[in-house]
């Protein structure tokens, strides 16, 4: 007998998604900065994607895009973030988050998947999955 598939409607929010990844309103503020500053921003939204490389093995990467086909939207105060499929277990419980200070500003991600970060922010390593 097939495994029985699990779907989820990416267009209905539902729990799954929530928890997710949280979005904090600096982060929502600065989104907002970005594509007002776009000349066409119809559908543009942050990608946050993880990547290898980086000195810990994965990586952060976000840039402004539109929605791909296989994109998990979290829509926070009208602004969209997108996260592909592959990212998605890396990021999960995770914030993201804006901070301008110092050394400083951009879109910064606190990750509880993380088991060890770099002296840069932006790259981390898993624990092993058992």
């Amino acid at each position: 007998m097939p495994a029985k598939r699990r779907h989820f409607d990416l267009e209905e929010p539902t729990p799954y998604f929530f928890t997710m990844i949280n979005v904090t309103d600096n982060a929502v503020r600065q989104l907002r900065s970005l594509l007002a500053a776009e000349a066409k921003t119809s559908g543009k939204g942050l990608r946050v994607q993880i990547a290898k490389g980086g000195c810990s093995g994965l990586h952060y990467e976000m840039e402004l895009d539109e929605k791909k086909d296989d994109d998990v939207v979290v829509e926070r105060d009208g602004m969209q973030f997108f996260v592909d499929g592959e990212s998605l277990p890396y990021l999960r419980d995770a914030t993201l988050d804006f901070r301008d200070g110092l050394t400083g500003a951009g879109f910064y991600v606190v990750n509880p998947n993380a088991s060890r970060t770099c002296g840069c922010g932006s790259s981390f390593e898993t624990a092993p999955s058992t």
